[in-house]
């Protein structure tokens, strides 16, 4: 976390309120165009002219990215409107970029990672190759033996505070079982399993119908020039509720269910003849509603043992 802080610090003292704009305008949009900058074409060749040979490694000493990065040239001084011209980009590994004499910001971003540069072109080829900081995560699921397909994940990605402030939100839609480029720090990743949802179901306490109360917690330290893979493991498994006269018997229709915890919070309310839904490993209370009549019955969930759960309608 020092390093990523370091970084920032470093980019706010060089650039001022200049870079602060490109950071966080292109290091979470890197395929947009930050209000405030104007894009311009790259000038036609003429004498006056130089070219900018541009590269980029994770960490020092390591061979230049291929791929993934969006580089772009600003012209340094700014328009009497205060923008700053987007005079060149390109999204190869090492471009070569042809500008006018002139003094320039070149910034490349790297997933949420980016680094930028000053340059002054005086009609000679130059070379600049800038330093990320930053490595590669990649995320994956699994509940028992086996992987959790990614749309049944919701991952988010916090930077933590220091001090007990909250989390800074940096990703909410972490993709797993995918690279994720990130600066050099600590990171707290937030997974949270989904429900498929299904006729009968009703939003729960979270508000979301498919969010499950399986949520896994890890912290992490990505670290420049490595990749680090992290697997989160759920503990949850599937029930399949049913109101019923006997044991074995007939699920009965028109049954609306609720899902407690013990303490009485609750988890899922659902309707039907025999819904489904995940639960975290655990013990939780079943209360069935039928024709005005109310049933209870109680559950212990363990991870990656799916069963049906009968209330009797006694």
């Amino acid at each position: 976390m020092a390093g990523f802080r370091g970084s920032i610090i470093l980019l706010f003292k060089s650039f001022r309120g200049f870079a602060l704009a490109l950071v966080w305008a292109f290091a979470f949009c890197p395929g947009g165009t930050a209000q405030g900058f104007a894009q311009s074409a790259p000038a036609a060749p003429s004498p006056g002219e130089g070219a900018i040979r541009l590269s980029a490694v994770l960490a020092a000493g390591q061979t230049p990215v291929a791929t993934g990065l969006t580089w772009r040239v600003f012209r340094e001084g700014a328009e009497p409107d205060g923008t700053h011209t987007l005079i060149a980009q390109s999204t190869e590994g090492s471009p070569t970029l042809r500008v006018r004499d002139g003094d320039y910001v070149v910034h490349v971003a790297y997933g949420l990672a980016s680094a930028m540069r000053r340059v002054s072109v005086r009609g000679q080829p130059i070379e600049q190759q800038l330093t990320l900081g930053a490595g590669v995560l990649q995320l994956s699921a699994v509940l028992g033996d086996a992987n959790i397909p990614a749309n049944r994940l919701q991952i988010s990605i916090f930077v933590p505070e220091r001090a007990g402030n909250e989390a800074k939100l940096i990703l909410s839609d972490a993709k797993p079982y995918s690279a994720i480029r990130l600066p050099e720090g600590t990171y707290s990743i937030v997974s949270t399993y989904l429900d498929k949802e299904g006729a009968g179901t009703t939003p729960g306490a979270t508000g979301r119908a498919n969010a499950t109360n399986s949520v896994v917690n890890t912290e992490v330290r990505v670290q420049a020039g490595k990749l680090t893979d992290v697997i989160l493991r759920h503990h949850a498994a599937t029930l399949t509720l049913k109101l019923v006269n006997t044991p074995g018997g007939e699920a009965l229709a028109n049954t609306s269910f609720s899902v407690l915890t013990p303490g009485g919070d609750v988890i899922r309310e659902l309707i039907g003849a025999f819904p489904s839904l995940i639960l975290a490993e655990g013990e939780y209370v079943v209360i069935a509603r039928r024709d005005n009549k109310t049933y209870q019955g109680a559950v212990k969930v363990l991870s990656a043992v799916d069963h049906d759960v009968e209330v009797l309608a006694q």
